[in-house]
Formats: C-alpha cells, structure tokens, sequence
C-alpha cells in the first residue's frame, strides 16, 4: 500500500475523475487508514508501504504498479503520461526489496493487477481501456502459465478489478455487462459459481474487493441482497468507507498490490 499523502484529482483519465469533484484529503487519509487497519489488525495482513511520492497522485493505487510473482514483479506500461511518472518510482522501490524486475515490449501497455487476475491458475488479463491485448503472449511467457484475455466493453469499469472479482477457486463476483459476449464466455467457462452484481453494486465498485481467505474487504454500502449471496456461501465482509478514492475511479483493490 502507499499512504495517500499526495493524493488528489489532479487530471482527468478516466470516467469517474472530475476536477470539478476534488477529494477531501482529510477523509481520503481517514479513509485509507481505516483500510489500513482493517487489513493488518482484524485480519492480520502483512503489509509493505511503498513511500509516496509529490507529483504522482495516483500512487496510492499500487494495484497498477505491476504483477508479482514470487520474487518477480512484472512492472506495468502505463497507457498515460500522468501515471507514467510512476514507473520508475515502482522500479527503484521493488529493486531496493530484491525483486526481480521483468519489462514488457514498450509497444504495449500493461496495468498490472488492475487488469490481471487470478483465477486457479489461470491469468485472467482484461485489455481495451488501459492493457493491450497482445500482452497476453508476454505475460504467459514470463508467468509460465495460461492467460486469457477478455474485452471490457464499458469504459467506466476501465480495469479488470472494477468489475471481477475472483473469490475462492470456483466462485468470482463480477458485473457482467462490463464484458463483451467472448469475454463473459470465457469467464462463465472458468468459474463454476458466478455472483452477478447489479449495476448499482457495481457502480460502488463492490467488485474492486480484496480477497483474504473467506474474508472480504470492499466498499460499503453494498446491497442487501448481495450480502446476502456472499454470507450464504460463507464469506465474511469487511466494508469500508472508501468513497474520496471512488472520485479517482478506485476502491479497495486498486489501494492494494498483493505480494505473494
């Protein structure tokens, strides 16, 4: 994670960014700490503080700092400028831990964990808004494993995270409409239990969740009827308020790369 020292909506890159919309940093802190604490001292995560930064405002979001494998972090190809200013920071900071730095082909772009996820042991690479699709070749090269691309067809769920989310081995939470009709068969082939969420969860971006065993961190405010499919199947949830960084079109997810 990164503390939102310098965060703010200093451009516009995606849908949700608006100047006219600033974020109240006191909140935005409040916010993230509680995150924070929710992370490490209800549920016990480990976790590693990337220093922030002046200038770069989206750093907060370190799911788009890269891919980690191992002791490898393939480290993202931002599609913007304004995010691209963040590539060496991330660089300079894995390489300080003694991670191995992979690069991808700077003709394509690649945001990390943003859009790539897990499934088994299938990578699950959304392309379109901020990934190329071609990456995918690069990727399983690198991981060794099978990566499927899939379309995001609604701009507003710019990212893999904002509208998927993997829970267990056989149970993801997604929005489907945020998909094209190969990409939602790709999926429904995947995952055995599919938990479709309406277009008002989706737009609290409830997908954008962080997955610790049964537990699930993700934005309140969530339906009941939601609730009601993730406790059924025995989940556990974790809402925070996290509603300065929906302004910057991220939630829990997007605040938080996972190292192992």
């Amino acid at each position: 994670m990164c503390p939102p020292t310098y965060y703010s909506i200093a451009y516009e890159i995606n849908p949700w960014m608006s100047l006219k919309r600033p974020a109240n940093h006191a909140r935005a802190v409040a916010q993230w700490n509680r995150l924070y604490q929710v992370l490490t001292n209800e549920l016990g995560a480990r976790v590693e503080l990337l220093p922030p930064h002046r200038g770069v405002p989206d750093l907060v979001f370190t799911a788009n700092a890269g891919l980690v494998q191992g002791r490898m972090l393939i480290r993202s190809n931002f599609r913007y400028l304004q995010r691209q200013q963040e590539e060496p920071i991330i660089e300079r900071y894995f390489r300080r831990k003694k991670f191995r730095i992979a690069t991808l082909s700077n003709r394509f772009d690649f945001e990390g964990e943003g859009d790539a996820l897990w499934l088994n042991h299938t990578l699950i690479l959304g392309f379109r808004f901020r990934s190329d699709e071609p990456v995918h070749e690069e990727l399983a090269r690198k991981l060794k494993a099978e990566v499927l691309p899939v379309e995001l067809a609604d701009k507003r769920f710019y990212h893999l995270d904002t509208c998927f989310c993997p829970l267990d081995a056989r149970t993801v939470m997604w929005y489907p409409k945020a998909f094209d009709r190969y990409g939602r068969k790709v999926i429904e082939g995947l995952a055995e239990d599919r938990i479709n969420v309406s277009e008002q969860d989706a737009k609290r971006f409830v997908c954008n969740a962080i997955v610790i065993n049964d537990a699930v961190v993700l934005q309140s405010g969530c339906s009941a009827g939601l609730k009601r499919q993730l406790t059924r199947r025995g989940f556990r949830l974790f809402p925070v308020d996290l509603s300065e960084f929906l302004k910057a079109g991220g939630s829990a997810k997007c605040l938080v790369l996972r190292l192992i």
